[in-house]
């Protein structure tokens, strides 16, 4: 009807009808194409990627420099061994007692990985205050700040909250212009996809962020979802290494962590079953890994007189943990019998420098970082053997602490130097 008014008007004023009418038609078409283009989350799956990408960067960037000024303080002082030590305690204690402030201020959701309350949100269970803008910002700053500081905390489950939240975030502003992002249903397809971003941008692999969307973060995962999370984690992992390339941390895209196997022979049937020890004996460490941090969290539960002061002096837990683990990885004290000066992920890329310490008599200076396994007087397996069983009980305290935190990373490279520990010992026993 008011068609038909508008267009009488239009005839009794003598307005050109057609005209009116083709502007309308393009305009009710271009409305129809963008929600149909927002509707399909093409648009969406890509500003998810882009923000993600340029948030895991921008945290690598600046946790970067925070530990090269870490290093370069500790340098500077050499050859006073007090004021080295001073500072090698004193620089991770402050920044970890910032992120410990700094959440606890603006949103204390933001404290620990975030996994589990991620999990129940997606099993239907509405939490307040965990999808929030408040709680990216101190998720963001407290990880940053944790992950500078040098302690035995992980990026992994952390920014697979904080891909959530932006997702969450987008969802309520995408919206605005389509009606779709208002269904529950739908918001919950999207933080499945986001699941698969935040792994997909940490380590460049969207691969194993879209597996991690299936096992982990779901009982029941719809194929619907799979192509959102394959394309926003392939996405965001594409830019994160360009961005690489870009500040020229890498000459080109690549992976992270990359490797040199041979593809001609990448594996000797021989050495099936020295894999299989491996792999049965991570999966029991793995498991006493996740008890040790599980009676660590009850006892201080079950004690109400720990729980209460803990609780009045927040600050107190984090500040005693922190000072103990810089205390023993002080590299001219104890840190010098288990490569205490390497930072994690230096500890990681040590492993991929494919120098064979056992092997090396010559100036270990020659060797960079990887000097750091060299001691004069003791062996490189028992270096080896000291730096697992420290880090082990480190990462289990460690990612205690009421900051953001996670405990992939720390896994990881204990994973690692276990691998490389048993294989050492399986091939000397075989040869």
């Amino acid at each position: 009807a008011k068609l038909l008014n508008k267009k009488q008007v239009q005839k009794n004023n003598g307005r050109p009808l057609k005209c009116e009418s083709q502007t309308e038609i393009k305009e009710e078409r271009i409305q129809k194409y963008v929600t149909k283009k927002l509707g399909e989350d093409w648009i969406f799956l890509i500003l998810l990627g882009l923000v993600m990408a340029l948030v895991s960067w921008g945290m690598d960037y600046a946790s970067a420099k925070s530990l090269q000024a870490y290093k370069w303080m500790y340098r500077e002082l050499h050859p006073n061994v007090a004021m080295q030590y001073l500072a090698w305690v004193t620089y991770p204690l402050v920044l970890i007692l910032f992120a410990a402030i700094f959440c606890h201020l603006v949103s204390p959701q933001a404290v620990g990985s975030g996994i589990p309350e991620l999990k129940t949100i997606m099993r239907g269970v509405v939490l307040k205050e965990y999808l929030t803008l408040k709680a990216f910002v101190a998720k963001v700053v407290g990880l940053t700040a944790g992950l500078g500081s040098g302690m035995p905390v992980g990026k992994e489950g952390p920014f697979v909250h904080i891909a959530s939240i932006c997702a969450a975030v987008l969802s309520r502003f995408m919206s605005i212009f389509c009606g779709v992002y208002e269904n529950v249903h739908r918001q919950l397809d999207l933080l499945v996809a986001a699941c698969a971003v935040g792994v997909g941008c940490c380590f460049g692999a969207p691969l194993g962020g879209v597996l991690f969307s299936i096992e982990v973060t779901s009982t029941y995962f719809a194929v619907r979802n799979y192509w959102r999370g394959f394309f926003a984690a392939t996405f965001s992992a594409f830019i994160f290494r360009v961005l690489a390339v870009w500040n020229k941390d890498a000459v080109t895209i690549t992976a992270l962590f990359r490797t040199n196997f041979r593809m001609d022979f990448p594996f000797d049937l021989q050495e099936l079953p020295a894999f299989a020890v491996i792999g049965i004996c991570s999966g029991f460490l793995g498991a006493f890994f996740v008890y040790l941090n599980r009676q660590v969290v009850l006892c201080i539960r079950r004690h109400t007189a720990l729980s209460q002061f803990l609780t009045k002096h927040r600050l107190m837990y984090p500040g005693v943990i922190t000072f103990l683990i810089a205390t023993v990885t002080f590299p001219p004290g104890f840190g010098q019998f288990m490569a205490g000066e390497l930072m994690p992920r230096e500890a990681i890329s040590s492993l991929f420098d494919n120098y064979t310490w056992a092997k090396y008599t010559g100036d270990p200076q020659i060797l960079g970082k990887s000097a750091a396994w060299i001691h004069p007087k003791v062996s490189v397996f028992i270096i080896i053997l000291l730096f697992f069983l420290m880090k082990f009980w480190m990462s289990v305290i460690a990612t205690t602490m009421p900051i953001p935190c996670g405990g992939f990373m720390p896994v990881f490279v204990l994973g690692e130097f276990e691998f490389m520990l048993q294989g050492i010992c399986l091939i000397d026993g075989v040869g």
